[in-house]
């Protein structure tokens, strides 16, 4: 039985500064494994922070992207569609369309799809100049 593939994504520092513009889907690499697909939008410096990363997953019922776990960056989770739950800061929510949830950085958090259908979240997380 191999392991479960980690689809934590690393906010990029040295990568080149995030150009202005708009994304879709139909323009991004998506990575699936393990009943998750990720979508990196945008991934890199801007003029205000060292590392900026924004997303999309989708989790089918029962999947989650990786453990709870933490990273020095700040984040915000938000529910697009589906139902699961949220660990953040040792506390456990039920979540669905519409839950926005803020962990500071080195804050043990994970979701997981509790429901019967797909859940699709998006994520923001990036870390100041100076950190």
């Amino acid at each position: 039985m191999s392991a479960k593939k980690d689809s934590t994504v690393a906010v990029e520092t040295s990568a080149p500064k995030l150009p202005d513009g708009v994304l879709d889907l139909s323009s991004i690499t998506q990575e699936s494994q393990d009943g998750c697909t990720v979508f990196v939008h945008y991934n890199g410096p801007t003029d205000q922070l060292s590392g900026m990363c924004t997303g999309m997953a989708v989790l089918d019922p029962g999947a989650s992207p990786h453990p709870p776990h933490r990273h020095p960056e700040e984040e915000f989770m938000i529910v697009a569609s589906g139902t699961g739950e949220i660990e953040c800061g040792g506390k456990t929510t039920q979540v669905g369309p519409g839950a926005i949830m803020y962990c500071a950085g080195d804050t043990l958090h994970g979701i997981v799809n509790t429901g019967k259908v797909p859940l699709t979240f998006y994520w923001s997380k990036w870390m100041a100049k100076g950190f």
